[in-house]
């Protein structure tokens, strides 16, 4: 029963592994994306949450945030335009992406502070 539920939990919150920094395209400003599914445990909740709290702690409305529910359609196309295809946490500046999904899953709740702090270090290198 055990092994059951770590697999399903594994399931739901499976976050897209992907390159740290990858191009994408030439947009002048920084915008941070949070993709997720309708199913969504604590930790995939805390995630965009805490991204949420730390990008209005640091950067007001300077930084734009955008979650997108991959189920739906423009969360779909959206995340095909960003090459997305699981739960994935990015913060993007032209044709630079960086992927801070596993970050995001490992921090959100144990230690949201670090991730925080991780965000405002990535996003202050592309300011």
């Amino acid at each position: 029963m055990i092994g059951l539920l770590l697999i399903g939990q594994s399931y739901l919150c499976s976050a897209q592994s992907a390159d740290k920094e990858t191009s994408v395209s030439n947009a002048k400003s920084v915008e941070v994306y949070y993709f997720h599914m309708t199913r969504r445990c604590p930790t995939c909740q805390a995630v965009g949450s805490v991204t949420k709290d730390a990008l209005q702690e640091y950067y007001g409305s300077k930084v734009p945030f955008s979650e997108y529910n991959l189920e739906e359609e423009n969360g779909e196309k959206k995340g095909q335009d960003l090459e997305v295809s699981g739960q994935s946490l990015l913060i993007v500046k032209g044709d630079t992406k960086i992927n801070l999904t596993s970050e995001g899953f490992m921090y959100a709740r144990t230690n949201p502070d670090k991730l925080k702090s991780l965000i405002k270090e990535k996003v202050d290198s592309l300011l």
